[in-house]
């Protein structure tokens, strides 16, 4: 088992690294730079070059059954899960096969209503304590199921 962070923008790095640690996991931050390496030797930094979705091209392209996948990049989600990993947003929420169709599409109709009405922006809840710690009681769980 590899946990594999999109680490660009990620809120939750370190709690994952706590969980990671202390279960003895592999854990692989992928971001296009701008994030200082851990000295934990469970965790790899991956840098990727510029561009968009380098990062989550590098995650989909190398994970698969058995890993866990944090991101809250949608469509990224979509190719983990059809490869058989595990998917996590930063709120908890897992993204299975049963419910990443429908997360796609709430994803493209909010796109859709945002690029319509130009004073529809943003809107986003704010990431709370309770986010935090049900991100961290639901990546436990899924890590120690495998």
């Amino acid at each position: 088992m590899t946990l594999y962070i999109d680490a660009d923008a990620c809120p939750v790095k370190a709690e994952a690294e706590r969980v990671a640690t202390r279960l003895g996991v592999a854990m692989v931050l992928v971001s296009n730079g701008g994030i200082r390496p851990s000295a934990n030797p469970l965790v790899q930094s991956v840098f990727v070059a510029d561009g968009p979705d380098e990062a989550d091209k590098w995650i989909a392209e190398r994970c698969g059954a058995g890993d866990v996948v944090v991101t809250g990049d949608i469509p990224l989600a979509a190719k983990c899960v059809e490869a058989g990993a595990r998917v996590l947003k930063h709120n908890g929420e897992e993204l299975t096969r049963a419910n990443i169709g429908m997360v796609l599409a709430t994803r493209d109709l909010m796109a859709d209503l945002r690029s319509a009405d130009p004073f529809r922006q943003g809107g986003g809840k704010l990431y709370s304590k309770a986010d935090r710690s049900r991100f961290l009681d639901v990546l436990d769980r899924v890590m120690r199921a495998k």
